[in-house]
């Protein structure tokens, strides 16, 4: 029955909605913990735990990449606990074995592909993802093959395999049109060669086909595959390199993608303290860790950069790198513009060290090959801007119609978060427009909106430049004042 006479209230204004923060400082570990309790640690699916849940920590046993992650991000962490997403991979004494339980499959959601279900399953989303101990580890396979001959009377594509040059595994598939190999497709590089193997083509139904393989150091496939995943979620990922040289992680770097998911890669390992014996081991969980700190520090806001802060729990790194920063010429300072993050010792009496005590890290670079994104922090905070324009504009979505008083109140929620992080200082200052040029009318009589949003990150600060030099005026107050003093100029 409607109402035909007194006073009704119906709240229908269209507000700006509040933002609230997305958390960027949640941290996957994905490894090994062969003495875990399986009910509670699965293989292959993702487990919460707070760096100070004792239970849980010991519910996953004391062996594994894991457990020690787990101890490193801790020791970190002084006046929290860290969430960390915990993902069990099944063991092995063969690195190659655990490698490929990493990989898993993105059909069936196994290995590292199981990150992707912890929004949904745990009510959290990765944002700093590490693989200690198993991204550093390259095979001598084939890189390349040149057809040098396509033959003739091929009708249809045909398995490829290598034989000699002392590895295995090799398996490629000859792509064949107008009855010729067009190219040869590597599907498994293999491992292990010293030379290249001779590629055996005699599959096919045609005649006269020849290729030539070339072998060289293949890419970590865990390296080449998490930044897929990290994109999605968008995380940042920290992988190890070879520690043995700086020549062998250099010749690693050059394998990764220039993914701006790939965040300051890492040469050293961790010295550690066990039972009173110094041992090695990955050094990544210790840095992670210090996002989540620097972080809790500004209230879960993701604009610090980590560079220069302290290391808790080494007792060393190795190798040892060098650096001055006082100086181009260093080690540490090649391995900064190569976009390595490294751990140094501070050094007491050493104008040009970090510190003077204890082990400093230093990273700032993601591997993006755009400019734009070349800072850790700056793709940190602008991907936190977009989750959250994500989780408050969805409010309006079906709810409202496109009116003057909805595209104000989107524009005024955008408003909100940008001029608080631009009050707090953790943007330099930032712009929303709606632009005509971008909404026609077709598209607003579709329901499209279109808003832009500009905003400027500051960057880390790397380099100061002091100018030193002599000042002559000096002189000349000195000469007036000495005058003064003694009487013989009279002061105005």
């Amino acid at each position: 029955m409607a109402q035909v006479m007194g006073i009704k209230h119906i709240r229908d204004g269209v507000e700006a909605q509040a933002v609230l923060g997305a958390d960027m400082s949640v941290i996957a570990v994905i490894g090994t913990a062969p003495l875990a309790n399986a009910t509670t640690f699965p293989l292959n699916r993702v487990v919460l735990v707070r760096t100070n849940d004792q239970a849980l920590r010991q519910a996953l046993g004391s062996t594994g990449t894991i457990p020690d992650s787990l101890s490193a991000i801790s020791a970190q962490i002084t006046d929290a606990a860290a969430k960390v997403v915990v993902l069990r991979i099944e063991d092995d004494e063969d690195a190659d074995a655990v490698i490929a339980n990493i990989l898993g499959s993105e059909a069936n959601g196994t290995g590292m592909w199981a990150l992707l279900d912890a929004p949904e399953e745990l009510g959290e989303t990765p944002r700093l993802i590490i693989v200690p101990g198993y991204t550093s580890q390259t095979e001598s396979g084939v890189t390349s093959i040149a057809v040098s001959n396509g033959g003739s009377g091929y009708t249809a594509d045909f398995a490829v395999t290598g034989t000699g040059g002392s590895g295995t595994g090799f398996a490629g598939v000859a792509r064949v049109a107008d009855g010729e190999v067009q190219s040869i497709d590597i599907i498994n590089p293999g491992k292990d060669y010293a030379t290249a193997p001779t590629l055996v083509l005699t599959a096919g139904d045609g005649t006269g086909a020849a290729a030539t393989a070339t072998v060289g150091d293949a890419a970590n496939q865990i390296c080449q595959t998490l930044p897929a995943i990290a994109e999605r979620l968008k995380a940042q990922f920290v992988p190890e390199g070879p520690t043995a040289s700086r020549a062998l992680a250099l010749a690693w770097m050059e394998t990764l993608p220039r993914s701006v998911a790939i965040t300051h890669p890492l040469r050293q390992d961790a010295k550690v303290s066990v039972n009173g014996s110094v041992v090695t081991k990955p050094l990544s969980p210790f840095i992670i860790a210090q996002y989540a700190r620097r972080d809790a520090e500004v209230d879960g806001i993701p604009s610090r950069s980590i560079a220069n802060q302290s290391i808790n729990g080494l007792v060393g790194v190795t190798p040892k790198i060098r650096l001055d920063i006082t100086s181009d010429a260093s080690e540490g300072m090649a391995d900064i513009e190569a976009r390595f993050g490294i751990v140094v010792r501070g050094e007491a009496g050493v104008d040009g060290s970090l510190s003077d005590g204890g082990y400093v890290f230093w990273g700032t670079d993601t591997l993006s090959a755009d400019s734009q994104w070349l800072f850790a922090n700056v793709v940190r905070l602008r991907s936190y801007v977009e989750i959250n324009q994500i989780k408050a504009i969805r409010f309006y979505l079906g709810r409202y119609n496109l009116t003057v008083q909805t595209v104000q109140a989107v524009a005024n929620t955008m408003e909100t978060m940008l001029s608080g992080l631009r009050a707090e200082g953790h943007i330099i200052d930032y712009r929303v427009l709606f632009e005509p040029d971008n909404n026609s009318p077709e598209e607003l009589r579709l329901g499209f909106l279109d808003i832009t949003f500009k905003m400027e990150e500051p960057a880390p600060l790397r380099k100061v430049t002091i100018r030193s030099r002599r000042y002559p005026e000096a002189l000349d107050t000195m000469v007036s004042n000495i005058a003064i003093q003694l009487g013989t100029l009279t002061a105005a």
